[in-house]
């Protein structure tokens, strides 16, 4: 059996028995991105000598009998997007090309802590925006399963490597579904947790009221594993929840008789391919077998959920991409003739297509006598989503449906339609607007291609939302399929 087939757990137990050294796991795994990465596109910053530097000094930790961390000598890709100390960090942007961070994000710092090792940056949208990972500046991620196709976005890479076996986990950001419509895309596991769960400080904003970042992994139980060593509250960042963080890895009972399932008829209905929507009833078919019961609900204001979502996130980039004016840091331009010649013309320069359409979105919709009918409306739709969401866990455990409405599209197919491209984040956006928990896991192949289903849980119940994962997973072999690169 492959080392890319066990599971987090599977190889702490071997690094632990000596069985394996952490340096010849990392050994083995830049090896496989040496021979994958050139077709997959995953990685835009190794970490090869720092990796190796890590490894030697866990090597030593192990012979000397001292205390492991959670996550000892696993190897792991950093969406570029979440800075760390002296390691390069773009957001896949030309304006941060030259970006290299004095300090660690918190989730970078924990995985330190937990004895991680960081193989390097991964590729993604320019600052999160996009959701085929086309828009990166750099190059393109190619999907493992079939390298003509997209990965999803804007965690492409992070999914990507996970598929390709080019690391053992990875962390992604989501803010409309840049985590669970990528995982669905490359048939691997994503998880969004709640809003405030994990640490937002070191994560180079987007929409701050909607990102999130959280793991990408093999299986469900190598998610808890991750989501375990990184959440948590954080005094450093003025959005994280001081909740109690329960043991995710005790809530893997495989026991879901009872259990509630809404399935929302607006994630079933027109526009999900036909495909998709087989695989999911397949799925809720396993759950019921397992003693769950499911009926049809209504998300009356899914309608609203991509407008919506646009408007705010777009308004809230407008305002946090202010601060990349080629004065602190970054890329400047060259020769200025003024003050605001330097701040147009690095700008100009430094940001792509779909980030400036949607600086411009942002900044009309916050503008002067338009305000309260873009923004302000917008934020009273949040509210009605969210609602939305209450009302149906008021009777049930979870909501379940697809992750995406489609498989993976070919690479250029909607690149000059932005509104088509936004559409396929049409049932991830409402669980970010609402600020809930979700988990995309594969529930089969349509035409070679992995589908995604998304489980959608209530505020902070991350347990119910794995343990449903879980109690899948373990009779079903989706998450086994490997793509053959």
């Amino acid at each position: 059996m492959s080392l890319l087939d066990n599971t987090l757990q599977e190889l702490h137990n071997k690094l632990n028995a000596k069985e394996l050294s952490v340096l010849e796991l990392v050994n083995q795994t830049f090896k496989m991105i040496s021979e994958r990465d050139g077709r997959v596109g995953a990685y835009l910053t190794l970490n090869e000598e720092g990796a190796r530097n890590a490894a030697r000094r866990l090597d030593d930790k192990l012979a000397a009998g001292e205390e492991r961390g959670l996550l000892f000598g696993l190897p792991a890709g950093i969406k570029d997007n979440i800075v760390t100390e002296g390691l390069r960090t773009t957001c896949a942007s030309q304006f941060l090309s030259n970006f290299n961070p004095v300090y660690d994000a918190t989730v970078t710092r924990k995985l330190r802590e937990a004895d991680a090792i960081t193989l390097g940056k991964l590729n993604m949208d320019e600052f999160a925006m996009g959701g085929s990972n086309e828009n990166s500046s750099f190059h393109p991620v190619h999907n493992p399963w079939d390298l003509d196709r997209v990965p999803g976005g804007s965690s492409g890479g992070s999914a990507a490597a996970v598929a390709a076996g080019e690391a053992y986990f990875t962390l992604g950001s989501d803010t409309g579904g840049s985590i669970r419509q990528p995982a669905s895309y490359c048939g691997v596991v994503g998880l969004k947790p709640t809003y405030g769960l994990v640490s937002r400080f070191g994560l180079v904003a987007f929409a701050s009221s909607l990102d999130q970042i959280g793991p990408v992994t093999k299986n469900v139980e190598d998610s808890a594993y991750v989501l375990q060593a990184i959440a948590g509250y954080d005094k450093m960042d003025s959005t994280s929840a001081d909740v109690q963080i329960p043991d995710y890895l005790s809530s893997l009972t495989g026991d879901i008789r009872g259990l509630r399932i809404a399935v929302p008829k607006e994630y079933m209905g027109e526009g999900i391919d036909a495909s998709v929507k087989e695989k999911v009833m397949s799925a809720l078919k396993v759950l019921e077998d397992l003693g769950a019961v499911w009926e049809e609900v209504s998300l009356p204001h899914t309608d609203y959920a991509v407008a919506t979502y646009y408007l705010l996130a777009s308004s809230e980039a407008s305002s946090n991409l202010a601060r990349f004016d080629g004065v602190r840091y970054g890329v400047r331009a060259e020769n200025p003739s003024n003050l605001l010649d330097l701040y147009h013309e690095s700008r100009s320069q430094g940001f792509g297509p779909e980030v400036k359409r949607r600086i411009m979105l942002g900044t009309y919709a916050l503008s002067s006598g338009y305000y309260d009918a873009y923004y302000l409306q917008a934020q009273k739709v949040r509210t009605l989503i969210k609602r939305d969401f209450d009302q149906v866990f008021e009777k049930y455990d979870v909501i379940i449906g697809p992750t995406a409405p489609t498989t993976a599209f070919k690479l250029g197919s909607q690149v000059d339609d932005p509104l088509t491209m936004y559409l396929n984040d049409i049932l991830t956006i409402p669980v970010s607007l609402a600020g809930v928990p979700a988990i995309s896991i594969p529930c089969g192949l349509a035409d070679g291609l992995p589908v995604g289903l998304q489980i959608i849980g209530k505020a902070f119940d991350e347990s119910a939302v794995l343990r449903v994962a879980h109690a899948y997973e373990q009779h079903t072999d989706h998450h086994k399929q490997r793509p053959t690169l």
